[in-house]
Parts: structure tokens; C-alpha cells; sequence
């Protein structure tokens, strides 16, 4: 019989290796730490002798991978497309000093001397300055020699080193500068740019994400075949923006702005012509701001520079926070961020808010003794002729600008409708302007429960409230175009880097203020203003010209300071354009000169009008 074996006995293993197979497992073992200490020994060599090299190399791939290929920042356009604001191809110059010191020994001082030399003759840069760099900063692969070098200088230079094989370790990265072509021009509706493409003030900072596109990217690497290869991901550029502004207007506007100002700094008086001079064109029938000016400006290539206001012992006595306080007044835009109290311009206003609630009817008459009194008031209130203007007509009122008839009707009007109507002209309220920093006037007005009697009187002619330029003007259009407010507004368009369309900005109808019947009863009386009343130096021959002068005490009242002011449009029948002009605090003994608001007002219209060929008389 046959004896089974154990299942698992065909199951069972030597516990010890044969001899034989000892001997191989040690030889395997062998070879291979002798393999790791050789590739050891090697790296360790190609390190000692080559190893800079190989690094330059890699180090070159990574900077290659890293580069930033720049966007361009989008232009900002008249309304003609003439550029106000561009940015023009530029270089940064790079210098890898580690690879320029690295050179081989034979021709290191040939290729030193030869890429400094070119350097300081193409650039203008200071010779012991660069090589003092050299020896700095002699591990350094990224030192930026100059900034924004222009094209032409940038391409001539990459000439020389194509022609000359000495002249190495030098980049033109490519950048772009900002540029103002007109300098001045529009300086605090404009605004400009601080580094890295950041608006600071005006359009440039309200519409600084159109403005600015995205950085594109190139990666470089090595190829299976060991070539250089790179992937280049295209910047995007930021769009432009099509403005209202027409830069021939502007031009006009500012240059009849300088001159006032330079007769009267010529007067032997101390300090500048005004302290403010300020002036806005509108469209009164869409809102659109034709143009915008504000005296003192600034070159927008250089908007740090007060060597025109300053002299440079004055600049040094200045702390760091005197000098920043200098420069934040000079950009600060009159138009829309300063308040002030707007004076007799209102007294369209008041008497349309008194027309529209039906409590007057054009037939009033007043008697001006040259006072009003108030009961619990010690003194009484002045009119601008002391003496008295007499018994007035409603329109005799506004053409003489007589305070006094303006308190009676305000009396008949009452605080209620008053405060009512100022904030549906805009008073007190956000006008929507697209610019940065927009005065508020919410907490600078009266309301119907704190105004008392002579509150609501001086109110009535433009004392005691507040407002900026850009809600009277606003409002005012409204007055003269039939009750529409259009919210005031600068960019029409927007235009991506080809040049096409992607948004229309349409005027703004906001609201209804007043009706078509009040707007034609206030164009009559504000035609007589400049016709025989306070406002006839604003006439230009060949035109029909409406408006209101304005001149407002500022406090303190006991000082003199005035400001004055003239808001006028043309023709008389369907007007084309509104002009608002601000003169503030004259270099006069006596500053209470409406004739300079109105006289410069004439100024800019004559010569402004047949340009933008406004309708002439028949």
C-alpha cells in the first residue's frame, strides 16, 4: 500500500539560501553601490567644473518662464477721438550682471568694457555708477539700469548688440509709459496714473478696471531635443474710452481762464489772480459736459512739479505733509468736489419752484426799500443796492437781482416747498457724475423742520447752503430745456483694443422737474438779465443769450471774500449749450465783481460759439 504524504509538505521552502546563489546576491549588491558612488562622484564633479554654468542656464530658462509680457492701459479720447491720455511702447533695460562677470577669462574685460560702454552711450547713464553696480551687486541676474527708455532709442540699442557680439547680458523688457499728449489740458478731469497703471485722479482713477487690461505671459523650457522652446500667452489690452470732451472747446475755455487770471495777478496786489477760477460747458439736452476747466492746473506729464505756483525756497520750507496737503489742493477738481454758496444763480430756482406750486402767477409786484427785516432779528437784511430798487415786477426782480423781492417770495412760498423743490433740482443729492470724489451737500442744506424765516429768505437768493458746481449746473438745465434733468455725465463710449463698440452710455432722464410753461417764463426773464439787467457784459454780438449772475458773500461774512459767478446759455429759443463760470476770491481790493464772471463768460462764448456753431440771432 502506498503511503500518502502530508498536503503541506509539498508546500515546504529551504530556510537557508544554497551556497551558489549567496555568491550572485552579493555580487548584485556590489555593482550597484559602486554605480551610486560613480553617479555621485560625477554630479559632484560636473558641479565643481560646470556647475555655474548649468545654473546660468537653468536660472535663464526660469527667468524666461517668468517674464511678463505687459498690457497696454487703454486710451482715454475726446469726443473727436483725438487722444487726451496714451501709453507709447517703451523699454525697461535689464542687465544680468552675474552672467556678464561670468564671461570666460579671455574676453571678460573686452565684453565688460565693450556692453558698459554701449550702455552708457545709448542710455546716458553713469558710467562709475555702473560699474560701481558690478561690483554691488555681482550675483545679481535682474538689475533694471533705466526705466521706460522710448522705442526708437530702445531699437537703435538692439541694433548695436545685433551687429556687435560684445555687447551681452542685456534685456529690453518691454513696458509702456503714460503719456498726456496736450499737458494741462483737462488736467483734474483727466487725472493720471501712479506705477503699476493705477488711476489717481479723475477719469483715470473712475474708470481705471476699463482702463487697465491683463499682463500676458512667456514660459520658456527645453525640448526633448534639448532646443529652446517657449509658450507665449498674449497680453490683454484694456479698452478705451470716448469722452464728451472736445479738445478744442477745452482749449478755448482754458485759455480765456489763464488770461483772466494773468491780468489780474499784473494788479498790485500780492498773491495769485484767484484763488479759484472754474468753468463748465454743457449740452443742456443730454446732460454731456462739453468741457470742464478749473484754475490753478497742473501738467499731467509731471503732476508733482509746483515750480509754476511755488518758488523752490517756498518748496523747501514745506514738510512732507505741508507738500502732499499742496498737491492734494492742486488736484482737487473745483467742478465737483468743492462746495460753495451759490448766490443769486439760485433765484431761477426759487422762482420756478414758486411757479410750479401755482402760488406765483407773473403778475406780483414787490417794493424794495433796500432791507428786509425779520421779527427776532437785529439786523435786517441788505439788498445789493441799499438804497432800494423801489416797486419791481416779478421779472424786474431777477433782472435786477433784489434780494428783497426775493424774501417776500419766499415767505409766500414756505419752507416746505422750498426744501421740496431743492432736492428735485438736485440740491443736497449725488449727481451720478462719473468722476471720483464728488462733494456732499446732504448735511450743508436746511430742511423744512430747522429752517427759520430768515433761513428760508437768505436761502432764497443763494446764502446759507451749499452746493458744488456740477448740481447747479445740472439743475440749472433743466430750467432751460423744458423740465428734463439729465443726469450730467463724461464718456460716451467704450472701445475695446480694436478699435469696436462694446457700450453705449446713453443720456440719463433722471426726472421731471418743471414744466415746459415755467421754462419759457424763466428764458424770458433770464434773456432780460443780459439784455438791460445785472448780466449785460455777458452779451456777444450775433447771439441771444439768457442767464444769471451770482455774487456770494463767504464766511466769515466780516472779511470780504466773495465769490462770483455767471450761468447763462444760448439761444434763447431751444438752447444748444450752458456755460457756468465761477470766479472765486479775485486779486481785488474789492472782491464783490460779478462783471469778472460775466466778462469771462463773454470771452469764452465769443470765440467758443461759432466753433461749436451755435444758432446765431436772425
Amino acid at each position: 500500500m502506498i503511503k500518502r504524504k502530508k498536503r503541506n509538505e509539498f508546500r515546504h521552502f529551504p530556510k537557508k539560501f544554497p551556497k551558489k546563489m549567496k555568491i550572485k546576491l552579493v555580487g548584485v549588491f556590489t555593482a550597484i553601490v559602486l554605480a551610486f558612488v560613480f553617479l555621485t562622484g560625477r554630479a559632484a564633479a560636473l558641479n565643481l567644473t560646470k556647475g555655474d554654468e548649468y545654473q546660468k542656464q537653468v536660472m535663464s530658462q526660469m527667468r524666461s518662464g517668468s517674464q511678463t509680457i505687459p498690457f497696454k492701459r487703454g486710451d482715454i479720447l475726446d469726443t473727436n477721438g483725438t487722444a487726451l491720455a496714451t501709453s507709447e511702447r517703451s523699454y525697461n533695460v535689464i542687465l544680468d550682471v552675474a552672467g556678464l562677470l561670468e564671461t570666460k577669462t579671455t574676453y571678460q574685460n573686452k565684453r565688460i568694457n565693450a556692453t558698459v560702454e554701449a550702455l552708457v552711450s545709448a542710455f546716458g547713464l553713469d558710467e562709475p555708477e555702473l560699474r560701481e553696480i558690478l561690483q554691488d551687486q555681482a550675483d545679481s541676474r535682474y538689475v533694471i539700469l533705466k526705466s521706460n527708455v522710448d522705442y526708437e532709442t530702445g531699437r537703435d540699442f538692439q541694433s548695436q548688440m545685433d551687429q556687435n557680439a560684445d555687447i551681452v547680458c542685456v534685456t529690453l523688457e518691454d513696458s509702456y509709459v503714460r503719456t498726456y499728449p496736450y499737458g494741462t489740458l483737462a488736467s483734474d478731469v483727466i487725472g493720471f496714473t501712479s506705477s503699476g497703471n493705477v488711476g489717481t485722479i479723475g477719469l483715470e482713477a473712475y474708470y481705471n478696471s476699463e482702463l487697465n487690461g491683463t499682463d500676458g505671459k512667456r514660459t520658456g523650457y527645453l525640448s526633448s531635443g534639448s532646443s529652446s522652446e517657449s509658450v507665449i500667452q498674449s497680453p490683454t489690452d484694456g479698452n478705451s474710452i470716448v469722452t464728451t470732451i472736445d479738445a478744442n472747446l477745452q482749449a478755448i475755455v482754458e485759455k480765456h481762464i489763464l488770461a483772466l487770471n494773468e491780468r489780474l495777478r499784473d494788479n498790485d496786489h500780492e498773491g495769485e489772480g484767484t484763488k479759484n477760477t472754474a468753468v463748465i460747458v454743457m449740452d443742456p439736452n443730454t446732460g454731456a459736459i462739453l468741457a470742464e476747466a478749473s484754475y490753478p492746473n497742473f501738467d499731467l506729464n509731471n503732476p508733482r512739479d509746483l515750480s509754476e505756483y511755488y518758488t523752490t525756497e517756498e518748496q523747501e520750507a514745506m514738510t512732507d505733509e505741508e507738500r502732499l496737503d499742496t498737491l492734494n489742493a492742486l488736484w482737487r477738481n473745483f467742478c465737483v468736489s468743492d462746495t460753495f454758496e451759490p448766490g443769486s444763480t439760485m433765484k431761477p430756482f426759487t422762482m420756478a419752484a414758486g411757479f410750479e406750486t401755482g402760488k406765483l402767477t407773473g403778475n406780483e409786484t414787490y417794493v424794495c426799500t433796500g432791507s428786509y427785516s425779520y421779527e427776532g432779528v437785529a439786523n435786517p437784511v441788505s439788498c445789493i443796492a441799499t438804497n432800494g430798487h423801489g416797486t419791481e415786477t416779478l421779472k424786474q426782480v431777477l433782472e435786477n437781482s433784489c434780494n428783497v423781492g426775493m424774501m417776500q417770495i419766499a415767505e409766500v412760498l414756505g419752507a416746505d416747498d422750498f426744501c421740496r423743490y431743492q432736492h428735485l433740482f438736485g440740491f443736497g443729492e449725488y449727481t451720478g457724475i462719473d468722476l471720483p470724489g464728488e462733494g456732499d451737500t446732504s448735511n450743508l442744506l436746511y430742511s423744512a423742520d430747522n429752517m427759520q424765516p430768515i433761513d428760508l429768505g437768505t436761502n432764497s437768493f443763494g446764502q446759507n447752503f451749499n452746493v458744488t458746481m456740477t448740481q447747479l449746473a445740472a439743475g440749472f438745465c433743466s430750467l432751460i430745456n423744458g423740465g428734463n434733468y439729465y443726469e450730467p455725465y463724461l464718456v460716451k463710449e467704450i472701445r475695446n483694443a480694436n478699435g469696436d463698440v462694446v457700450e453705449t452710455k446713453t443720456p440719463v432722464l433722471a426726472r421731471k422737474t418743471v414744466s415746459q410753461e415755467t421754462c419759457d417764463i424763466l428764458k424770458d426773464y433770464m434773456y432780460g438779465v443780459v439784455q438791460e439787467g445785472s448780466g449785460t457784459s455777458a452779451q456777444v454780438e450775433g447771439y441771444a443769450i439768457g442767464g444769471k449772475t451770482g455774487t456770494a458773500e463767504k464766511l466769515p461774512r466780516s472779511e470780504g471774500k466773495n465769490l462770483n459767478s455767471f450761468i447763462g446759455y444760448a439761444p434763447q429759443e431751444n438752447p444748444e449749450v450752458m456755460i457756468y463760470v465761477i470766479v472765486d476770491e479775485p486779486n481785488l481790493a474789492q472782491q464783490a465783481a460779478s462783471y469778472l464772471a460775466t466778462g469771462l463768460a463773454a470771452d469764452i462764448m465769443e470765440e467758443a460759439f461759432p466753433y461749436l456753431n451755435i444758432t446765431k440771432t436772425e
